[in-house]
């Protein structure tokens, strides 16, 4: 899907003294000796997965796949009706696919041999591994693995809720179900005024979404006649993208090509703006490092509200600083409790939250559980891989690829040597059709490893 930037991403781990990681070693590798025992009880598993999303159905299916658990062995916590194909969300925002094709019953998605609670978790209890739900019930895990995204605050803009409940109010968001289309409408009847988008300061899912919704709308008033790409300032719309980050991107080699285009296209850039609140229906209100107010008129917008962690993670003893699961950055293990691990948009990684990321993460999480139920500690590591595609018009993509550090690991340009800075065509049918296809008949099945393909066999074995 989400999330700040690279270069304004830091990672808040719990404090670490040499007793405390002592005594955590000791505890993982007695742990990791004690014999496979059967599950007794019904609320009683071998593992826990706290979030069904797509972190949640990878690594379920994948550990149900190496035919190391019994039915019921492994249960699923996550009290959504709905399951989303969040990515594509942007494509409905730009007109090119309907919504309601990224959407079905969550149920739907879970195998019957895991255990599905339909409720939400409460508290988490890791000194006696337990888990409780909101509706008083108590499980118990071997191993736990928290992967429940994050929250998107709708709130945290002061008149964003109300604009968007408006059918009439030309503000859209594309981090929502019911207003992503919404982005379309309002774009498809624009013909004149200032068009706003903006991105937070902070953490959001998919860092690249934002703007991904502006070259879409660009796209669709450049081929109606409504934006002159030869003489911009000539245009009837005039476009602004208004980011409390300093730069387009937090990869610079994609920022700059990003920068480029945006210069090329005519777009103003207002950096270092974050949206504060909309106010008269018409004005929206920035504040900037300093702490100066800039307020700005616009005919259109296109918001992105401020995300974070959720409640029952932030207050739990699984949190670090932050809010988010405290986790070793390659292993995926809590820092503090070993059998308790975390993938996806809770985890305190510092890479950027989108589904792509989880493809590198789950086999990691898989092979380390199961690796510590068989106690063994030679762990696989994750090394912060992550991609967002970036649509930026004209049908193209600019596909990036990249790891910790902000250092591009490009697919492509391993394979065949190109250059993944370039938005391409083929890249484009790669984000619309070729992702949102392999995610439905794979990912969520527990069969795909992003870059490495098709998971083949059983995983973690």
């Amino acid at each position: 899907m989400a999330v700040a930037a690279l270069s304004h991403i830091t990672q808040s781990g719990m404090a670490q003294t040499p007793a405390l990681v002592s005594t955590a070693r000791r505890y993982a590798r007695r742990y990791a000796t004690v014999s496979p025992h059967p599950v007794t009880g019904n609320n009683q598993h071998k593992v826990v997965i706290v979030g069904a999303g797509t972190a949640g159905l990878s690594v379920s299916h994948q550990l149900l796949r190496s035919g190391q658990f019994a039915e019921k062995d492994i249960a699923v916590i996550d009290p959504a009706k709905w399951h989303h194909y969040q990515p594509g969300w942007t494509l409905a925002a730009g007109g090119l696919r309907n919504k309601d094709e990224f959407k079905s019953l969550l149920a739907d998605q879970i195998d019957p041999k895991l255990k599905f609670y339909h409720d939400s978790a409460s508290t988490f209890s890791p000194a006696d591994n337990t888990v409780t739900l909101s509706n008083g019930d108590k499980l118990t895990y071997d191993q736990l693995i928290v992967a429940p995204g994050i929250k998107t605050d709708f709130t945290s803009i002061k008149g964003l809720p109300e604009a968007l409940a408006d059918p009439s109010a030309p503000v859209s968001s594309v981090y929502r179900y019911d207003t992503c289309d919404k982005a379309f409408r309002t774009v498809s009847a624009f013909k004149s005024g200032q068009a706003l988008f903006t991105q937070p300061v902070g953490v959001v899912k998919c860092a690249g979404a934002p703007q991904k919704v502006m070259w879409l709308s660009w796209d669709y008033w450049r081929r109606n006649g409504l934006y002159s790409t030869s003489d911009p300032s000539s245009s009837p719309i005039k476009i602004t993208f208004a980011t409390g980050l300093p730069v387009m991107f937090g990869v610079p080699k994609y920022s700059a090509v990003l920068d480029e285009l945006r210069k090329q296209r005519g777009v103003e850039g207002l950096f270092e703006h974050d949206l504060l609140r909309i106010d008269s229906g018409n004005k929206a209100t920035f504040r900037k490092p300093s702490g100066e107010e800039v307020t700005r008129h616009f005919d259109l917008l296109h918001a992105v509200p401020k995300m974070g962690p959720h409640g029952f993670i932030k207050n739990s003893p699984l949190a670090d600083e932050s809010g988010y699961v405290s986790v070793d950055t390659s292993t995926l293990q809590h820092k503090i409790y070993p059998n308790v691990w975390a993938l996806g948009d809770a985890a305190s990684l510092p890479t950027s939250k989108t589904a792509a990321a989880i493809t590198a993460q789950a086999p990691v999480v898989v092979t380390n559980v199961l690796r510590c139920i068989a106690g063994k500690e030679n762990w696989d590591q994750y090394d912060g891989y992550t991609s967002c595609p970036l649509t930026v018009g004209e049908k193209k993509v600019l596909l990036a690829e990249f790891k910790y550090g902000g250092e591009p690991k490009e697919t492509f340009g391993q394979m065949f040597g190109i250059d993944q800075g370039v938005p391409r065509r083929a890249f484009y049918h790669l984000k619309k059709d070729f992702f949102p296809w392999v995610y439905r008949n794979y990912m969520v099945k527990g069969m795909w490893g992003g870059p490495k393909g098709v998971i083949r066999g059983r995983v973690g074995v």
